[in-house]
């Protein structure tokens, strides 16, 4: 029997964990597997049996020690498997040292229960990836180096329920300006993952910690499937979960996230896409998306908590467009933000603009639900207990609220809220809610300073649908509860808000037009329901509801006229 090969093997032997075809075969013929030599000389495989085999990395000189470098004989099992047609190659239980190494097609990468993958702390034993462009696209610009790639790959699998340990914190410097211990540091960290141009990529049921920069990253490749996998990956700055840039029918369930950096980011034209019943935890996003043609997607049953960076934040820059996304069922708790919508110019250079977006057409998000989600709001994120460096928070993350921001002829329009009951910290000032004139920039939430109001803040949005939404605050706040600046086109119903009898109003309309409120209450003293400002302001209808707890249902200013607002009973 060839001793490099356990073909066809039966239902007990693979409920078994994979037993080693060493095992079964004589020391003489393990010996022989071990000689690199001997590779050339490998009997071929019956036609029948191509694709069936288990290549054990130990046949080929794994030692497994944690010590020995194990680069050489992993790659050499993988690339016997890809030559017969594929197969699993198998890391048993041990631990396996080794820098970079490429999955091909056809080949099932298992680590076993008790195995681990880990990534050498010398940054010579990795490489650059060259085929994969580092130039002419924006998104790929973040470096090609890797523990595990593929490119141009078919039928590739990671899976467990082993471990691949990237000992990321070798490749964070002590000191600023310094190398890291491993050497390589910047750009040239390795990801645990990185798959370009591949096609039906499963990865599952596997544990990924401490990455040296993201965690999983996928680029322009289709019929991506994630599935059972915990990834903790915290010790380095630019510490992601997923990344998926300009993918196509990814799946991602059942996963737990933890992440320094983005959890699940979609860049570029990230396309037929769902996640769900998932947990995630980060200091920055958890759903970020930024560039191309993002559309099709779905993300449900999840929770996100501990997320100090806004859970949800589209950044539409020139040229992208962001349409046919739903958020539904989501449990929100003491997080940041907590969703943030900007389209237009950044606060970047006109120059930077220009080298990275190609496109000057303005920006457009429309056609996005949020529904059935509720949880905490913090006004003081937490530096996370496992990050082991200072996270550094700004202002504009405190006192922060949802966000739809439309600056530069972007276009913002069709946002939808139904059954959203958020609590917020509170806190927020007098000189917080007499903000007027905000930055007219995109990006990221922060950007914007302390924001005028708690709940939520829309700028140039247009058809924004609120349905039995409930916005609370866990201490006193002196901001509105909701401010429209310049929006058009809003229906507003079983809205439920908490006043503040000290504060100047409860609701906020600038300029904003075609406004319908209907069944609204005002659950504590206020002084005032809505304030209409502007002399833009006109055909607001406020029908039926509870406004007594407020001293006054309006008041009008900077033009604004009580024309404006029809006030029903």
């Amino acid at each position: 029997m060839d001793t490099k090969h356990k073909l066809s093997p039966g239902r007990r032997e693979w409920l078994g964990g994979f037993r080693s075809a060493a095992l079964l075969s004589g020391s003489a013929g393990l010996i022989g597997a071990r000689d690199a030599g001997a590779q050339s000389a490998r009997p071929s495989i019956p036609r029948n049996e191509l694709g069936a085999g288990i290549y054990n990395v130990r046949d080929y000189g794994a030692a497994g020690d944690g010590k020995m470098l194990d680069t050489t004989a992993i790659q050499a099992a993988i690339d016997a498997c890809h030559g017969d047609g594929g197969g699993t190659v198998l890391l048993p239980a041990g631990i396996f040292h080794t820098g970079t190494l490429e999955l091909k097609s056809n080949v099932s990468f298992h680590i076993a229960a008790g195995g681990k993958l880990l990534g050498s702390a010398d940054g010579k034993q990795y490489h650059p990836v060259d085929a994969i462009p580092l130039h002419g696209d924006s998104t790929l610009e973040d470096g090609n180096w890797a523990l595990l790639f593929a490119v141009d790959a078919k039928n590739v699998a990671i899976e467990g329920p082993g471990i691949i340990d990237g000992q990321g914190f070798q490749f964070r410097s002590k000191v600023r300006g310094t190398p890291p211990p491993s050497g390589l540091g910047g750009n040239r960290r390795p990801y645990h993952v990185l798959c370009y141009r591949c096609e039906n990529l499963a990865i599952r049921n596997i544990s990924l910690v401490e990455s040296a920069y993201h965690s999983i990253r996928v680029i322009q490749s289709h019929r991506v499937h994630m599935n059972g996998i915990y990834i903790h990956n915290r010790v380095n700055g630019n510490n992601d979960g997923f990344h998926f840039i300009s993918c196509k029918h990814v799946s991602v369930s059942n996963c737990i996230i933890e992440s320094q950096d983005d959890a699940c980011a979609l860049f570029g034209s990230c396309q037929y896409v769902t996640v769900t019943n998932s947990t995630f935890s980060t200091r920055w996003s958890v759903f970020r998306f930024g560039g191309g043609v993002a559309q099709n997607i779905s993300v449900s049953n999840c929770v996100l908590y501990q997320v100090y960076g806004c859970p949800i934040k589209f950044h539409g820059s020139p040229g992208s467009r962001f349409e046919n996304i739903s958020f539904s069922d989501l449990v929100l708790q003491d997080v940041t933000g907590p969703i943030h919508i900007s389209a237009g110019p950044s606060a970047r250079s006109s120059a930077e603009e220009a080298r990275t977006n190609r496109s000057t057409d303005p920006p457009v998000v429309r056609n996005i639900s949020f529904s059935n989600i509720q949880g905490t709001v913090t006004t003081n994120p937490a530096q996370l207990p496992d990050v082991p460096f200072e996270s550094g928070y700004r202002p504009g993350e405190g006192h922060s609220c949802i966000t739809l921001n439309a600056v530069g002829g972007a276009v913002v329009e069709n946002i939808t809220f139904s059954n959203v009951h958020l609590t917020f910290g509170g806190g927020g000032t007098a000189a917080d809610a007499a903000r007027r004139d905000l930055p007219q920039i995109a990006g990221e939430y922060f950007m914007l300073g302390p924001m005028p109001a708690y709940g939520l803040y829309a700028r140039n949005a247009r058809a924004v649908t609120m349905q039995n939404v409930r916005f609370q605050v866990s201490s006193p706040d002196l901001r509105p509860a909701l401010i429209f600046d310049g929006v058009e086109d809003a229906a507003i119903n079983g809205l439920s808000v908490e006043g503040n009898a000290e504060a100047e109003s409860t609701l906020r309309f600038i300029n904003s037009k075609h406004v319908l409120l209907t069944a609204a209450r005002v659950v504590t003293p206020a002084a005032v329901f809505l304030r209409v400002e502007g002399n833009g302001s006109e055909a607001i209808t406020i029908d039926s509801g509870d406004l007594s707890r407020a001293r006054s249902s309006l008041a009008f200013e900077g033009g604004a006229t009580k024309s404006a607002v029809k006030l029903r009973s």
